[in-house]
């Protein structure tokens, strides 16, 4: 059975899982795992205000933040994990780590000031005083990659590791349609007109609360012109003469091999 978010609740049995966060990143046992069982972690309880993330295999699987490392145990980094994460278990690390950074965020309430609540039976903090209700933000991105006959367009940030290219993206603005932020993002980095547009898959990516809608769009016009300060450089690739790619877990990769598996 795969992972499915479920309504949260507040029981909890021997056979659930946790997953634990210390100062932003996960808690691993000595065998590797992060998927501690309810026997390992009972002293932990106490000092860890926990959240259901869902179940997975019929198992209820919990996520806290835990203020003081035990002996025995270590931490890892979110995105070295992700990296190495089956499906099931790349939702329930992205869902864990954005729903803590949204605790977190949210302790208090943004109107009044008053400490926050858990709200039974949702997924939400809520003002006592004012009444006001939070729930974890999501922020929706459009990713693409823009085709040109065999070629593919894929360009690299100042920020990506040396040699690395992906494909395009960025933020949907307010009150924009995803069509249109597609359009734009793509002009905006790259200086290049594109049509044809169609929707492939989408990902949540937990940096901090994305989540990534992916397109295959067509190139129509123009040259390429890079952003000043977000493209250090973007160029036509073929797939007999590419770059360091992102890593297999990515949607930005997912729309590259379909690429590749379109043009071999």
């Amino acid at each position: 059975m795969r992972f499915v978010i479920t309504p949260p609740r507040e029981a909890r049995a021997e056979s659930d899982l946790f997953v634990l966060l210390h100062k932003g990143e996960i808690v691993v046992s000595a065998t590797g795992g992060y998927l501690h069982p309810l026997s390992d972690i009972c002293p932990l309880l106490k000092q860890s205000a926990l959240s259901m993330l869902g179940e997975w295999q019929g198992v209820a699987v919990w996520v806290g933040i835990i203020d003081d490392l035990p002996q025995g145990v270590t931490t890892a980094g979110v995105r070295s994990l992700l990296m190495m994460a089956s499906p099931d278990e790349f939702t329930i690390l992205a869902r864990a780590v954005q729903l803590t950074h949204w605790l977190g965020q949210h302790r208090f309430c943004g109107r009044c000031g008053t400490a926050t609540m858990a709200i039974e039976g949702e997924m939400a903090r809520g003002c006592p005083a004012c009444g006001l209700r939070a729930y974890p933000r999501i922020s929706p991105c459009i990713i693409v990659l823009v085709r040109r006959g065999r070629e593919a367009l894929l360009a690299r940030s100042p920020q990506f590791a040396p040699g690395r290219y992906s494909t395009l993206a960025g933020f949907i603005e307010a009150g924009e349609t995803v069509e249109d932020a597609v359009h734009r993002e793509v002009f905006e980095e790259v200086g290049v007109r594109i049509d044809n547009l169609r929707y492939v898959s989408s990902q949540s990516w937990p940096f901090p609360h994305s989540l990534m809608l992916g397109f295959e769009a067509d190139y129509v016009s123009g040259d390429i012109t890079p952003q000043p300060g977000e493209i250090e450089d973007a160029q036509w690739w073929t797939p007999e003469a590419l770059p360091d790619l992102p890593p297999s877990v990515s949607i930005s990769r997912l729309l590259i091999d379909r690429w590749l598996a379109h043009s071999r």
